[in-house]
């Protein structure tokens, strides 16, 4: 990674965590020159505060084919990464507390099959042999076999360091205040040419585009002490999917992962109503509660550390990725693009959406059709739907 040029580069990358880090390592492999700049350092924000759950999620087509393809992309990726990157195969288990989740699980799992993914249905007896640390009278579950756990802000600095075609720039502690024809300007008064801006700050998006579909999402993740062997597994219930994509107000649910130290990280919580970034007792607690009805020896586990983070979510669900139309100021540059919006699959969709930015600024087909994710579905008429 490089550090400082004064060449007017191809692609300004605005954002170095896994979505702009992995769009521009992308671009870069395609030959352009690539200047990335970030506010703090890289793989901070929202890809520092995440859990780095690689999964297959299927709620809508367009979300199953971007997780699945992105997947996909993450194994043939992991063989290049090492220790540092904490890349681990665990499978995701999707835990069952009654017969209506079971049937919502056979649902899924027969879907995910035609598809597919490598998953199987478990009755009460393999789920617990698959977590012996579970509690009684949970009726069964799901495994996803391929879904993995990484660590997200190591592989976003390893991605910015890799030889490839054209070159990559970083410039950390380093603020975008505006974009406008001449290029982007900085906080300090610089202004940066370049050929195209590529958008990808997550919620930092809206200072440069007021008008984005975005809100935050916080939510609370805590990681224990270590202790090997606790569980195999990244676990989470089916009522995780409700949670996942309430519209207001504050849900729990249990989502606990297995780090490679034998750590376990603890999730989830999602929130609209708080835009404080300080962890929330209350909060906390009621995820842990939540946590502990599944896992009953978590309370004897030693805490170590509890954060907060902003998931940066669209109005629809669906990233944005593509040309910044029709969101860019009416003097903004000529070739301003957007991969934002990922919400709580921005580690899992960081390659995948590379793919996409890349194909559409070269003008080349890619792995799926990009019509979902592009920014101009939320014009009509003129409009912009926020």
């Amino acid at each position: 990674m490089t550090q400082g040029s004064n060449a007017r580069p191809d692609v300004i990358v605005i954002g170095a965590g896994i979505v702009g880090a992995a769009c521009a390592h992308e671009l870069a492999a395609q030959g352009l020159n690539v200047l990335v700049i970030e506010r703090a350092g890289v793989g901070g924000g929202v890809t520092a505060a995440g859990m780095g759950h690689l999964v297959v999620m299927d709620d809508t087509p367009a979300e199953f084919a971007l997780s699945a393809w992105s997947l996909a992309l993450w194994h043939a990726l992991a063989p290049r990464l090492d220790a540092r990157h904490a890349f681990v195969r665990c499978g995701t288990l999707w835990v069952a507390a009654d017969e209506e989740e079971l049937a919502l699980a056979q649902t899924r799992q027969q879907a995910l099959q035609r598809q597919g993914v490598a998953c199987s249905m478990l009755d009460a007896r393999q789920l617990r042999e698959a977590e012996p640390g579970l509690r009684n009278g949970l009726v069964g579950g799901m495994i996803v076999d391929d879904d993995a756990v990484v660590y997200a802000p190591a592989v976003s600095a390893w991605l910015l360091e890799q030889p490839v075609s054209g070159r990559i720039t970083c410039r950390t502690q380093t603020q975008a205040a505006r974009i406008d024809r001449a290029g982007v300007h900085l906080a300090n008064g610089e202004v940066l040419g370049a050929g195209a801006v590529l958008v990808a700050n997550g919620l930092q998006a809206l200072d440069l585009m007021p008008r984005l579909p975005l809100r935050a999402k916080k939510g609370h993740l805590l990681i224990t002490d270590r202790y090997p062997g606790t569980i195999r597994h990244q676990i989470l219930e089916l009522g995780y999917i409700k949670s996942a994509h309430n519209a207001c107000g504050t849900s729990v649910a249990f989502n606990v992962q297995p780090r490679p130290t034998g750590q376990l990280l603890i999730g989830s919580s999602r929130q609209f109503d708080s835009a404080d970034p300080a962890v929330e007792p209350a909060i906390l607690a009621r995820m842990l509660r939540r946590a502990a009805d599944y896992l009953p020896q978590l309370p004897a586990l030693n805490a170590i550390r509890a954060w907060t983070g902003f998931r940066p979510a669209s109005s629809d669900g669906m990233p944005l990725i593509g040309p910044a139309e029709p969101f860019a100021a009416d003097d903004g540059h000529p070739s301003t693009w957007l991969a934002t919006g990922h919400e709580g699959l921005g580690v899992t969709t960081a390659l995948g959406t590379a793919k996409l930015i890349a194909a559409q600024m070269l003008g080349r087909g890619a792995g799926i059709d990009a019509t979902p994710y592009l920014p101009a579905r939320f014009a009509v008429e003129g409009t912009v739907h926020v």
